[in-house]
């Protein structure tokens, strides 16, 4: 008897699933019924170029004939690497056209950590935005010297690279010209590629953050990532004709399900910035009707905003703080199930006026009507800021395995402390441990080559995510943290390092924070401070400062950073207080391995790297002579000296 297919495993997992309802498909419905409607634009030198659904389309199809020219087969993976650009959209549907499967890169992945990725997934082709990636995967070629296997690389953007042919490369227009010449040639190859998809073939090979080693590649099918999409659609999460903002890395989840799946299932028309520097700006022109950005990010906005405030003139500033703060009391009203008063609602209009529209209006936000947040906790001065504008921020749950859309809040139900209620088709239950299991056609079939991790993952018909929550009286779920993460002081006190340090992160003077007491008497903290918000402080408090290191090591700053701990030591119970804390003379970096490209802390690296730090912070020193390795942009390596204070915390 001949094994069975991916494809017909596939059926067998899911029965119910229509093979003719994939992503082209939907491309190619959206393309036949809205031909002229725009479904892409991006921002290039200023000037606002637009793809309708038909140009959609051609490209996509152009550039799936030309890359099976290049040698593409049914099964391929292929690179993606770069910012958001239409043409690595284009590409990733073109190579999901030839049932090939994407597999997107974060833009400052290391040549080391592409070569890695790489030749585990057998990767044969690159699409790459620009001559900085070209030259990056270049790089690796020449790291991977007789283990080459990439044949070509593909760029979008010409300049610095037409001029300099290599026999790697080769223009993405000069591939979708080819590839159009050839469907011009072969009248029946259009409907061939048309009909190669299917529901159950893998639509993109997207990573685990690698927290705690090598990344696990996760394969989304089709079917995975429409009926996540239209799960949420059916709660009134998602609606037709939404205008969104693609900005947020083409390698993380959310940017795939929002800019690619729930764009063509639901005709979203998507808005690419000139650059990531510039999407702030161009949010304004965008004027999104959906936008959906990390905690981090909303963080960083609120802090613009503060920094905009306290320069202003004082009238301004009067006018500003008693609105903000009657809308702020008006939100926490709300939450706590009370409605205003005539008399309030009023007087948030005088506000809304005066204050609240023309910051939506500043930020861009001002035609929103689904903000979203979810990756980590928000900080409740954050999420109580934006609401209080008149923004229904809600929260998302969900994990790369299961689409990113498991559970969210509803628009009458918002908590603070729970992120809401699972979606329509998605089934949550909490196991004796405390763990959250999720099942539902949103969630993945297992990882790529990782039979022993997926049997981990997925048993019992469950997906086990590695969180540990619980369900409210009233559903609501609420999201602890890591199970994996839980441990115990020598106190034998149980706590959740992350907890903590979102808590101490909701603070816009803090960027990261790692909670260090596993087997110690008590606990203390390395901070890393956020330069512009401390900075902007250090200015309004004439604290002289030239660097980042100076800056973190001031005696003032070390003093307001104490302030913040209190603040969340006041949170948590006598035993779980922070005692003493650094401020690190540099930030976390992804390209030093102590944090993911999504900023998720590689403990175990911190732990070896910082080791002496840690050990001079539980003997109660009070300084410590540091030297810290670096690895620059380049690649080149370096050491960063600086003698570091550690404070205790009264």
């Amino acid at each position: 008897m001949q094994p069975l297919n991916a494809r017909e495993q596939s059926r067998l997992l899911h029965p119910h699933w229509e093979d003719s309802d994939n992503l082209l498909s939907l491309l190619q419905h959206n393309a036949k019924h809205y031909p002229n409607q725009v479904a892409m634009r991006e921002r290039d030198h200023g000037i606002w170029q637009e793809y309708t659904w038909q140009d959609y389309l051609e490209q996509v199809l152009g550039f799936a004939a030309g890359l099976e020219q290049q040698g593409v087969q049914q099964g391929d993976i292929v690179l993606i690497l770069g910012d958001n650009r239409p043409a690595l959209y284009f590409a990733m549907l073109g190579a999901i056209t030839l049932c090939a499967i994407p597999s997107p890169a974060y833009p400052d992945t290391t040549p080391e950590e592409l070569s890695g990725q790489m030749q585990r997934e057998s990767i044969r082709f690159a699409v790459a935005e620009d001559q900085e990636q070209v030259d990056k995967l270049l790089h690796v070629v020449k790291l991977q010297g007789d283990q080459q296997i990439i044949q070509k690389i593909i760029y979008d953007d010409r300049r610095g690279l037409d001029q300099q042919a290599h026999p790697l490369t080769i223009a993405f227009d000069t591939v979708v010209q080819a590839g159009q010449q050839r469907l011009h040639n072969q009248p029946e190859l259009r409907a061939d590629l048309l009909a190669r998809p299917s529901i159950h073939d893998a639509a993109a090979l997207l990573h685990s953050s690698g927290t705690t080693g090598t990344p696990k590649g996760i394969p989304l099918k089709h079917g995975h990532i429409l009926y996540g999409v239209r799960n949420a659609a059916n709660a009134g999460y998602f609606t037709e004709g939404e205008v969104h903002m693609a900005y947020l890395p083409i390698a993380w989840v959310g940017d795939f399900i929002f800019s690619i799946g729930a764009a063509l299932a639901l005709r979203f028309v998507v808005n690419i910035p000139e650059r990531n520097e510039t999407s702030q700006h161009d949010l304004r022109e965008i004027a999104p009707t959906l936008y959906f950005c990390s905690p981090r990010a909303w963080s960083n906005m609120l802090t613009r905003i503060q920094v905009g405030i306290d320069e202003s003139p004082p009238f301004k500033q009067k006018i500003y703080h008693h609105f903000m703060n009657f809308a702020l009391h008006l939100e926490r009203q709300r939450l706590a199930g009370k409605s205003p008063s005539l008399g309030q609602k009023l007087w948030y209009g005088v506000g809304a006026q005066l204050i609240y529209n023309p910051i939506k209006d500043r930020l861009g936000l001002s035609r929103v009507q689904r903000p979203y947040t979810a990756g980590e906790a928000i900080g409740e001065e954050v999420f109580l800021f934006f609401r209080a504008l008149g923004l229904n921020l809600r929260q998302f749950y969900g994990q790369t395995e299961n689409c990113a859309l498991a559970a969210a809040q509803s628009a009458d139900e918002v908590k603070l402390h729970a992120v809401g209620r699972p979606f329509p088709g998605v089934e949550i239950k909490i196991n004796e441990d405390g763990e959250i299991l999720m099942r539902g056609d949103n969630v993945f079939d297992g990882y790529y080559n990782k039979p022993e991790d997926t049997a981990e993952t997925l048993r019992d018909g469950w997906m086990h995510t590695g969180d540990a929550g619980y369900f409210e009286d009233d559903g609501q779920l609420v999201v602890l943290g890591r199970v994996s993460e839980v441990v115990y002081t020598a106190q034998k006190e149980r706590f959740i390092p992350t907890y903590i340090e979102n808590r101490l992160q909701f603070s816009h003077y803090i960027k990261d924070a790692c909670i260090l007491g596993k087997d110690r008497d008590y606990l203390n903290v390395i901070i890393c401070i956020d330069f512009q918000a401390v900075g902007h402080w250090a200015t309004e408090h004439s604290v002289p400062y030239s660097s980042y290191a100076e800056l973190s090591q001031h005696p003032k700053v070390y003093q307001m950073i104490q302030e913040q701990i209190q603040k969340v030591n006041q949170l948590l119970p006598e035993p779980l207080h922070i005692r003493r804390f650094v401020n690190l003379h540099k930030e976390f970096d992804p390209n030093d391995g102590e944090v993911t490209r999504t900023r998720k802390l590689r403990r175990n690296v911190i732990d070896q790297t910082y080791a002496a730090i840690i050990e001079t912070i539980y003997d109660n020193k009070d300084h410590i002579d540091f030297e810290a390795p670096i690895v620059y942009e380049t690649g080149e390596t370096g050491v960063l000296k600086r003698t570091l204070r550690i404070q205790s915390i009264d």
